[in-house]
């Protein structure tokens, strides 16, 4: 995680985010967010919604939906992508880029923003991206019917060199029920890069400090945000942004719309908000080789809930467990109606003592092989060893499913050639096991087409983790029904593909972040409504709480624990 990339964010604030690093052992979650909020270290954050569910039927070709755009004063003002020329400091507690451009040891100096009423403002955010089209910011909203909605969008004019900000209220209508992204910003690069992009953020009244920061750089060009706290506001110090339904309309006639051969993300400008926004589109399907080996894809388990992930060290100290408490738990799962569990990897002797009980169980097995390193080459030992001892091990029967990887794409620990090939070497040294692979990464890249062409031929499944909590307008009640869209997604990617949530769950603890709340009761709300949506296709995330994690910024990490919730269900 630690490179030149940093993202600004308002999101970062409240912990707004896809989860980046949910690994295994003593990394599970580490991005959600086992940082402080001012730290050295650099995160890439993705708010889920960008990738969104277009409507199965479109509206008449005659029909255009009318957009209004109105704009409101300018309010922020920075230089172009690498490095600004001019800002204008804003009463409001934007976090603010400083780029260092040699290694040495800095001081932050602390600064205070007094807001005395809500306001919304172009807030930053940035992303790492590869070469090529990428669609990036706007708003998304859910509607369940033909309306009207008005929102503030975010967008951005280019003039000699210095990128301006402005907040325009946009009036959309939206022609039927679905899911739509207003005014997202679609740029081409040519090169690996960091893309800096607006968003529009609102702050609550009250008082944001920035405290003194030493900033230690050990390399050049380094971006650095260090996000305000906040003092006197509600748990959620970033309010979220607020799609108003103005008028429902008539729904409009819809007509069948043959695919294309190809498809890309909508194309559309910020600075031009007279252009009618799209409903974001996936990457073009890739037509590719059906499931192999024993695992037919029949997610499900007892009462809806297919399975859940399994580290085997202690909650309190992540001190690893014996083979009887390791037993003991996969036990109380058992009785808990799941008939899958998720191992990140083979360390904490998982293989020793996961294998015999699931053995005697009757638990089945998804399997992983975590990268962590800069490489992720079977020659690398860590990588080897893992690889090897799973090749040895007595009980690959067991497994369902193999899962090569956990959003090591989105951490830039691979590239996606390098990715499909771990997949390859791991089935040729793997000769005992004949069942399917998959990747476990959130849904934006999925989307990206460079993972597709060169992911989808090798992967039986879109193994894809979905957590409700990091999107800002998701609620605990409608949990369920965010994560169900982005499963409809994920099932087109690759084309004959079906998708599988590796890891969903809610924390009982935290920070709200917008509309997602913690607490143990929206736990249990949250929970519900996945596991009535789309439990079937669910790992929940986690069996118990990892009090032996630090809090992270949104106070949160420690907290996902939900073995309660399935207790008595059945």
């Amino acid at each position: 995680m630690k490179g030149a990339i940093v993202v600004a964010a308002t999101a970062a604030m409240v912990g707004s985010a896809n989860a980046v690093n949910h690994g295994h052992a003593h990394q599970v979650f580490a991005h959600k967010r086992n940082t402080d909020l001012c730290s050295t270290w650099v995160t890439t954050i993705w708010e889920e919604t960008v990738m969104t569910l277009t409507p199965t039927q479109a509206p008449e070709p005659s029909t255009t939906p009318a957009v209004v755009s109105s704009n409101s004063p300018v309010t922020t003002s920075s230089a172009a992508p690498v490095s600004p020329t001019s800002t204008v400091k804003l009463p409001v507690p934007t976090p603010e880029p400083i780029t260092y451009a040699t290694p040495g040891t800095y001081t932050v100096p602390a600064t205070t923003v007094t807001v005395s009423e809500t306001t919304t403002v172009c807030g930053a955010s940035s992303t790492h991206v590869v070469p090529g089209t990428h669609t990036v910011g706007g708003v998304t909203t859910v509607v369940e019917t033909a309306t009207t909605i008005t929102c503030p969008v975010a967008t951005a004019t280019t003039n000699n060199g210095v990128v301006t900000s402005i907040i325009t209220s946009t009036e959309y209508v939206c022609p039927s029920a679905g899911t739509y992204t207003v005014a997202p910003i679609t740029t081409t690069v040519t090169e690996e890069c960091d893309i800096h992009f607006p968003i529009p953020t609102s702050y609550a009244p009250g008082t944001y400090t920035i405290p003194q920061q030493v900033v230690t750089v050990t390399e050049t060009d380094y971006v650095y945000y260090c996000p305000y706290t906040s003092s006197g506001l509600p748990t959620s110090s970033v309010i979220p942004v607020t799609l108003s339904p103005t008028k429902p309309i008539e729904a409009l006639k819809p007509t069948t719309t043959a695919p294309a051969s190809q498809s890309e993300a909508p194309k559309s400008e910020a600075s031009k908000s007279s252009d009618s926004p799209k409903p974001t589109t996936s990457s073009t399907p890739n037509t590719s080789k059906p499931p192999s080996g024993g695992f037919n894809g029949s997610f499900g388990g007892k009462g809806n809930h297919y399975g859940i992930t399994y580290t085997p060290y202690y909650g309190e100290s992540g001190d690893c467990k014996d083979a009887t408490q390791v037993k003991k738990d996969l036990q109380e799962i058992k009785n808990d109606g799941f008939n899958v569990i998720r191992v990140y990897g083979t360390d904490c002797n998982a293989l020793e003592t996961v294998g015999p009980a699931c053995e005697e169980l009757g638990i089945r097995v998804i399997l992983g092989v975590f990268v962590k390193g800069a490489s992720c080459s079977y020659e690398s030992k860590e990588i080897k060893d893992q690889v090897d001892a799973i090749a040895n091990w007595k009980h690959l029967g067991l497994v369902d499913l193999m899962v090569i990887g956990n959003e090591v794409l989105m951490q830039g620990l691979c590239q996606p050639g390098d990715l499909a090939s771990l997949i390859t070497t791991a089935k040729s040294k793997w000769s005992g096991y004949s069942g399917p692979f998959t990747i476990a990464e959130t849904l934006n890249i999925w989307e990206r087409s460079d993972v597709t062409s060169a992911l989808c031929d090798v992967v039986d499944y879109t193994g894809a983790n979905i957590h409700p909590y990091f999107n800002s307008q998701v609620t605990p009640a409608t949990a369920g029904k965010f994560v169900s869209g982005q499963l409809d997604i994920l099932d087109s990617v690759c084309s004959g593909k079906k998708a599988i949530n590796l890891e969903c769950g809610w924390p009982a603890e935290g920070s709200c972040n917008g509309s997602a709340c913690p607490g143990k009761t929206e736990q249990l709300t949250a929970l519900k409504s996945i596991r009535e949506s789309c439990g079937d296709r669910t790992v929940f995330f986690s069996f118990e709480n990892d009090m032996w994690k630090q809090p992270g910024s949104c106070g949160c990490e420690q907290s996902w624990g939900c073995k309660e919730f399935f207790k008595g269900l059945l």
